[in-house]
């Protein structure tokens, strides 16, 4: 089967899964609204207003106003920029680490991939968002210093994952063949055995993007993630958190948001997982 037949039948399969579909969309949506939030948004997303302090949502402010009088929906569409950015370059720092250690450890074997396996052992035993917390109390809150602690805390399941296609892959033949006309350890690592573990990797990445939104979510809210002035989902709830009997609002809006957005991720994520798998291909399913 070629590649052609292989893009095709993926996407035949994915296509069928609409749930996953659906999921797409509002993906793509969202990615829309970050990636123009200066021309969707209605106002500027700190503009103070104080002569709508607290005030429910209407035509002029379709989601309220805020402590400060701030547009709601502004600060929404401006934290959904912060949201994904974080859940992106989290992730690729998880991935991209995830991939060198679990491929490190999968190809050599032995002692390496003992010693590797044990680390990995550890570092899961550790609570990651207790691990998470302690480490940004101590270097202090930040949107790069979020991004770099999710990713330097994620990366042991793409390790796992990794390791184990490299385990399954580094004995067929195209490996032996690459290994028999003298290619170097690295050519048949990112060359040959790399390309073909890319797919669990892929789906891995897209359920990551989701854990990382709800981290950075869950930071903000608890006030040491994204810092205000910045708008972020998390730091509008804590906002709702304080004032729920007089501004549901601040409360029921981003966090709709934040499940909407985690769950389009998980369910595109588990339709990549579905279109990807070699054993339900010829099923028919």
């Amino acid at each position: 089967m070629n590649d052609y037949s292989l893009k095709k039948l993926f996407w035949t399969r994915f296509k069928r899964n609409r749930l996953a579909i659906t999921g797409g969309v509002v993906v793509f949506v969202l990615f829309f609204i970050a990636s123009f939030a200066n021309l969707v948004s209605p106002y500027d997303p700190n503009d103070i207003d104080r002569k709508h302090i607290l005030e429910a949502p209407s035509v002029s402010h379709p989601l309220g106003t805020d402590d400060l009088g701030r547009d709601v929906l502004s600060r929404m569409i401006f934290g959904s920029r912060i949201s994904l950015s974080v859940g992106f370059v989290a992730v690729g720092i998880a991935t991209i680490i995830g991939m060198i250690v679990g491929a490190i450890s999968g190809y050599y074997g032995g002692w390496t991939d003992r010693v590797i396996m044990r680390v990995i052992d550890i570092m899961l035993s550790i609570p990651t968002f207790f691990l998470i917390l302690a480490v940004i109390a101590f270097i202090g809150p930040g949107i790069w210093n979020i991004m770099i602690v999710i990713g330097l805390t994620s990366w042991m399941g793409v390790a796992r994952l990794v390791r184990a296609e490299f385990l399954s892959l580094k004995e067929r033949e195209f490996v032996l063949a690459a290994r028999a006309l003298g290619a170097s350890d690295m050519r048949i690592i990112f060359r040959h055995i790399m390309v073909n573990s890319m797919a669990p990797v892929f789906v891995s990445a897209v359920l990551g993007v989701a854990s990382a939104i709800l981290v950075e979510s869950a930071l903000s809210f608890l006030g040491i993630g994204i810092q205000p002035p910045v708008p972020s989902w998390g730091n509008i709830l804590t906002l709702g958190k304080d004032n729920i009997e007089i501004a549901w609002w601040l409360s029921v809006f981003p966090g709709v948001a934040i499940l909407i957005t985690v769950l389009s991720y998980n369910l595109v994520g588990e339709g990549l997982q579905d279109a990807l798998d070699p054993r339900l291909w010829g099923s028919g399913k």
